[in-house]
């Protein structure tokens, strides 16, 4: 099925660890606003946090190949565990800078505990399972951030009392949930390449550390690999800071009809990462990305706008044809799946640091959705916003185009 035996706790352990991680998904802008109360400095937060995920998934890469995966992995935890305290006592204390400090240093946990376990499935999994391990991966990745995450939110938040203080009692207990995933991790995985260097012994550690972006200069095309990646997933960083107002508020189906509306949007996300991947492996990962993950995305993401928009606001059956339109768009997000096989096939010679600049762009999405936001909602509001996501889909069409790799040739998968 494409999980290698070896690892098989190890995704495990991702999917509990992003299920504590992802329980306030749904939520955490509007949180935010409402502690400090004021919505306009959340864009600028979330940004901010943005930054702070980039570069840790660049690090992910760049220090799995210095000390091992699994070192990383450990403190990812550690860092997210005293920052989300410190961002939790400092919306008790209604502080603006001390909650953009805490929330931009928990921004370093996820990257570093996750995509470190990616750099581990690519050192173990051979390149013509690569595409199904990876898929394997965000089916763990998703699974937890936002799905089951916002299943949690949906049965925690009410049990300690709804609203802002149930919100706040979430994200606390959410702790226990990622400790949990980080000891069957570290209590599971036995396989012994994760434990140790995997970069050459030849190599110093500041060429190591500063490889990946060597390679974005020097090799085109993983910058163009870079930038597809990049736009993947922004746009749903980017809906879940304009939707929840839309959805919960202004079309009248409340916070837990949203709630739902997402465990429903990624739970379909969840069912076909491994999907693509497969189909990745046999039909050519250039192809799937192009067609599945780009072309049906745009699509998708403009039936979850305008489907809400054209039903009878707060009426049943109009939620659940919106939440249809917002499905297709998660199961097709997950046409980008082989986008974590084509990166480092492009750089063979240089894998970790080819993964480390796709961590890097899987992390910097949450930054440049929160930018994208930012930037267009002040002058075309967030139909702006949707038809600038919808604008950046269509470079990432033209520069996939670019990214032919032999895997996809071998074996007649091309044609």
């Amino acid at each position: 099925m494409g999980v290698p035996h070896s690892l098989r706790w190890g995704f495990v352990g991702v999917l509990v660890f992003m299920v504590g991680h992802g329980v306030e998904a749904g939520f955490v802008a509007p949180h935010i606003a409402e502690g400090l109360g004021n919505e306009n400095v959340v864009p600028t937060i979330v940004a901010m946090y943005g930054v702070a995920v980039i570069i840790a998934s660049y690090m992910a890469g760049a220090l799995s190949d210095l000390f091992g995966p699994r070192r990383v992995m450990a403190l990812g935890v550690a860092i997210w565990l005293v920052f989300q305290a410190c961002f939790l006592f400092s919306l008790s204390l209604d502080s603006t800078p001390l909650v953009l400090i805490s929330y931009f240093f928990r921004g370093f946990g996820y990257p570093l505990f996750a995509f470190s376990f990616l750099v581990w499935i690519n050192e173990v999994v051979p390149s013509k399972r690569n595409g199904a391990a990876v898929g394997w991966f965000y089916v763990m990745f998703t699974g937890g951030l936002p799905t089951l995450g916002t299943l949690y939110a949906v049965i925690t938040i009410p049990t300690f009392g709804g609203g802002y203080t149930g919100e706040t009692w979430t994200m606390a207990t959410s702790a226990g949930v990622v400790v949990l995933g980080f000891l069957i991790v570290w209590l599971g995985v036995k396989e012994r390449s994760g434990r140790t260097r995997l970069a050459p012994k030849d190599e110093s550690s500041g060429e190591v550390i500063f490889s990946g972006l060597r390679l974005a200069f020097t090799r085109p095309k993983i910058f163009m690999g870079f930038v597809v990646r990049l736009i993947n997933t922004a746009p749903e960083f980017g809906m879940f800071i304009i939707l929840p107002a839309v959805i919960a508020t202004e079309l009248g189906w409340g916070q837990q009809r949203w709630l739902i509306m997402t465990i429903a949007v990624y739970a379909g996300n969840i069912l076909f990462n491994a999907m693509f991947g497969t189909i990745g492996d046999r039909w050519g990962w250039q192809r799937t990305v192009k067609w599945f993950g780009i072309t049906g995305s745009a699509l998708g993401l403009l039936a979850w706008w305008y489907v809400p928009q054209l039903v009878t606001e707060g009426s049943t059956w109009g939620f659940v044809l919106a939440t249809v339109a917002g499905v297709f768009f998660g199961i097709m997000l997950a046409g980008f799946v082989p986008m974590g096989a084509i990166m480092p096939a492009l750089a063979p010679d240089h894998k970790g640091a080819a993964i480390a600049m796709y961590t890097t762009a899987a992390g910097g999405a949450a930054f440049a959705g929160a930018a994208v936001v930012a930037l267009v909602k002040p002058l075309g509001g967030n139909v702006g916003v949707v038809w600038a996501f919808v604008a950046l889909y269509v470079l990432a069409f033209i520069l996939v185009s670019f990214l032919k790799v032999p895997e996809d040739v071998k074996g007649g998968r091309s044609h």
